[in-house]
């Protein structure tokens, strides 16, 4: 199964990956209104430690341990990938505390949000991969 997976030795910690995360999970038909005038809530996101910069997203583990916290059963592993039905989630932040890299939030209304590969929306390629400047960032088998 691909995934996305960083390099932060090209990592510009630009956050332009954020961006482009925030619009395609927007539903809208540009990034000028998906993102102008609004607080960014991306599925990735960009940490910075000891002058290293890197992207933080989800890994979609064999075995993971976010799925078998949730107790109202809205995480699911489909194809080799996680994803949440967020009608069913409680926000009870159980994934959250349970996910060892950190990769879960909240998106604006309280429901948990994490990286679904895009995989739920039109753009087949995480556009955060089609965005990198530095191609940090690749979808790929490993």
């Amino acid at each position: 199964m691909k995934k996305v997976y960083v390099n932060e030795k090209w990592c510009l910690g630009c956050h332009l990956c954020e961006y482009y995360c925030a619009f395609a999970n927007s539903g809208k038909s540009s990034m000028i209104k998906a993102l102008k005038d609004r607080h960014v809530v991306p599925r990735i996101r960009i940490e910075e430690r000891a002058g290293i910069s890197f992207a933080v997203s989800c890994r979609h583990c064999t075995d993971p341990l976010c799925v078998k916290s949730c107790i109202s059963g809205a995480l699911s592993v489909v194809d080799g990938a996680v994803f949440i039905d967020s009608d069913k989630c409680v926000g009870c932040c159980s994934c959250i505390m349970a996910c060892p890299y950190g990769a879960l939030s909240h998106n604006e209304n309280g429901v948990i949000q994490k990286c679904e590969l895009c995989q739920k929306n039109e753009f087949g390629v995480p556009l955060c991969v089609q965005g990198c400047p530095n191609k940090a960032i690749v979808y790929e088998e490993r």
